[in-house]
């Protein structure tokens, strides 16, 4: 086998590689012979059929297979060779071979850039924390039971309106015909819930008590019973009762309702909620500080493969939104030259940020375990009420899906590992500080072209574009929304 090295521009690498007629044709007897061991051929016994009959039955398929291996084969020699880590898989292309004939391709890669770390130890950043207020647990008290409706029977004889309850009996059919899951007694439904099929409530307003009413309804299309989908259907619905919402004290009684000893409990762990809420945008801050830290801190070329498709991406992501808003690119402040040059920019940023996100991991050895993803997937199952088994499976199954856990899994203990090493300084702000979109700070600021430098990149699994041998992950892209918000925002 002979491998030549064609170019080397920058992160570029060509190479043909030549691989002889016999060492291939070595291969295929090789092969050939194991297949003879184990198949059954009329009239001979297992390891005793004729290699030229072997080679006419099984010729064509065993040379496809030794074809494929000395490619890949060959190709991880001419890596191995040159110590040379591919960013993207490879691109390989076959430019002569006849059977019997010498096998010629040629490899086109792209490399990961040579580039050291930053020490960490020396990067200060700062991070924004907001305690909770007493009157936010108070606000969060009043959401909860408004959420808690308690719902009693109106004493007159008025008519229902929007936010009453009924409590019905019902059946449905279709065709004249009662289907399953159709029929209830004694049901509460709020009308203004759009609890049931878009339709249903809105003729039941206006009704009393006692009152008998044909409910007419279609089913959507995309109904999840396939007998359903689509269908008309008529509901025979009698009220009972009519009731209104009253106001939900809130008290030891109340807390004890949603599973809590007393009132004190509930509102610790009203409180406990809230600064988990306020840890997070703490944690996002102080991530966005570290990422514009490490990219003003390096500065080395990235594949430009990798930049490409990650430009790809952001356009495509910016041209569904102009087209979602019903706007044009020719509505842009900018041209479309100048918005190509501004998103180049932070495409260009993102891979580097996610390059050096995952060098950092590799050299300090962190990994995600199984258990670490295991339970991702359990938590991604548990957001699917009743399909958790379906849910979890299917993520078992495919690799590609995990790879979509693994990689912001693994981005997030880099940057813990980042952080444990700084110099992490609190700075107490008020909650609006803190939940402050750092891109309407910028928008409101004097225009002027942007620098393309607010792009949270690795915060949605960046890193795993270190890793291309490895399933890519899709993941959010930064766009620039038509109502020309910072084009770096996630």
């Amino acid at each position: 086998m002979q491998i030549t090295q064609t170019n080397s521009d920058g992160l570029k690498r060509d190479f043909t590689i030549v691989v002889e007629a016999a060492e291939i044709d070595t291969k295929v007897t090789n092969k050939l012979t194991e297949v003879g061991a184990e198949v059954k051929l009329p009239g001979f016994r297992p390891g005793k059929v004729p290699l030229a009959i072997l080679r006419q039955r099984f010729g064509k398929s065993v040379m496809g297979e030794v074809l494929e291996q000395t490619v890949n084969e060959a190709s991880q020699q001419a890596l191995d060779d040159n110590s040379l880590r591919p960013a993207q898989q490879p691109k390989i292309e076959i430019t002569k071979f006849d059977e019997g004939q010498d096998l010629e391709f040629t490899i086109e890669v792209e490399i990961m850039p040579d580039f050291e770390p930053m020490d960490f130890s020396k990067l200060k950043l700062e991070k924004p924390v907001a305690e909770v207020e007493d009157g936010k647990v108070e606000e969060a008290l009043t959401e909860i039971a408004g959420q808690q409706k308690n719902f009693v029977a109106i004493s007159g004889n008025r008519k229902s309106k929007e936010g009453d309850a009924l409590l019905i009996d019902f059946v449905g059919k279709v065709d004249g015909v009662a289907f399953d899951g159709g029929a209830a007694e004694g049901h509460q439904l709020e009308l203004g819930s759009n609890s049931f099929i878009p339709g249903f409530e809105e003729q039941l307003i206006g009704t009393k008590a006692g009152d008998d009413v044909e409910v007419k309804v279609t089913f959507p299309e995309n109904y999840g019973a396939e007998n359903l989908a689509g269908k008309d259907a008529v509901f025979e619905v009698k009220v009972h009762e009519i009731r209104e919402a009253a106001d939900v004290e809130i008290n030891d009684e109340f807390a004890t309702k949603l599973g809590l000893e007393n009132l004190d409990a509930l509102k610790d762990a009203v409180r406990g909620q809230i600064e988990q809420q306020y840890n997070q945008l703490s944690r996002q801050s102080l991530k966005r500080n570290m990422l514009d830290a490490m990219a003003e801190a390096h500065d080395f070329d990235v594949p430009p493969g990798m930049k490409d498709s990650e430009f790809e991406n952001i356009w495509k992501q910016f041209e569904q939104e102009l087209e979602q808003s019903g706007q044009k690119l020719e509505d842009q402040d900018q041209s479309e030259e100048e918005l190509r040059e501004e998103y180049n920019g932070i495409a260009e940023r993102r891979v580097r940020l996610g390059l050096l996100l995952a060098e950092v991991g590799r050299i300090n050895n962190i990994e995600v375990s199984q258990d670490e993803v295991n339970q991702a997937m359990v938590a991604q199952a548990r957001n699917y009420p009743g399909q958790e088994q379906m849910i979890f499976e299917m993520f078992q199954k495919r690799p590609e899906m995990q790879a979509q856990l693994r990689a912001p899994i693994f981005e997030d203990k880099v940057i813990d590992f980042i952080a444990e090493l700084a110099t992490v300084t609190e700075k107490k702000v008020s909650i609006d500080e803190l939940m402050k979109d750092p891109d309407e700070e910028e928008a409101a600021k004097p225009k002027k072209k942007p620098a393309a430098k607010k792009d949270a990149a690795a915060e949605k699994g960046d890193a795993k574009k270190a890793a291309p041998k490895k399933a890519a992950a899709k993941k959010p892209v930064a766009k620039k929304p038509a109502a020309k918000k910072a084009a770096e925002k996630k």
